[in-house]
């Protein structure tokens, strides 16, 4: 391992512009350390190259090089992938979401907030009304009622169609899914309360 040293870096493209890529940059506490080296066509190679220094010393950014030697920081390939996911989950809600809350409302945030939770954890919103719904998914039902989202979990129609393997199969998989799509709301921070009998639950902010 390597305590960081500031190696030469080529951040200047053809015809004077700037190079846009993954940088190494120290780590200081205003997020806005200098550049170590750069810039890299790819995170992983980026990666490799900041498993040379010591741990905690440098810190991956994507971002353009300025003048003064730090990075401005811009969003990254794989940003833009996280929001064209997070966009496509979103459109995956129910047509009645747009009847009972409005973009001021706090449950927008809220629900935006738990699918973007459930995503990182690689759980799909089900999508009902698509050409694979039939896969299931985490199933989001605005309540306002209940200042918050009832949140349940629907298995593979093999599962709670065909049945496949048994109804008593199909409850005990719905049960534990939905035990395990709880837990993660609740890891994230969110508050979660059970609901209809444990075969769902509220979510809400926390207090």
């Amino acid at each position: 391992m390597q305590s960081v040293s500031r190696l030469p870096v080529s951040g200047v493209a053809i015809g004077g512009a700037t190079a846009l890529g993954w940088w190494l940059t120290e780590v200081e506490d205003d997020g806005r350390g200098p550049v170590v080296a750069g810039p890299f066509p790819t995170r992983q190679e980026a990666g490799w190259a900041a498993a040379e220094h010591a741990p905690g010393a440098v810190e991956t950014v994507y971002g353009v090089r300025r003048p003064d030697g730090r990075v401005k920081r811009r969003p990254s390939p794989q940003e833009w992938a996280w929001l064209a996911h997070l966009g496509e989950q979103m459109g995956r809600l129910p047509a009645e979401w747009e009847d009972i809350v409005d973009d001021e409302d706090p449950l927008t945030t809220l629900v935006v907030e738990v699918t973007a939770a459930l995503a990182e954890a690689g759980l799909p919103l089900h999508d009902a009304a698509g050409e694979d719904s039939a896969l299931g998914g985490a199933c989001l039902a605005c309540e306002p009622d209940l200042d918050g989202i009832v949140v349940t979990w629907r298995q593979h129609e093999r599962m709670t169609v065909d049945q496949v393997h048994g109804a008593a199969v199909d409850a005990a998989v719905g049960e534990v899914m939905n035990r395990a799509v709880a837990d993660v709301l609740a890891v994230r921070g969110f508050a979660v309360e059970s609901f209809g009998g444990g075969c769902g639950h509220v979510v809400r902010r926390a207090a």
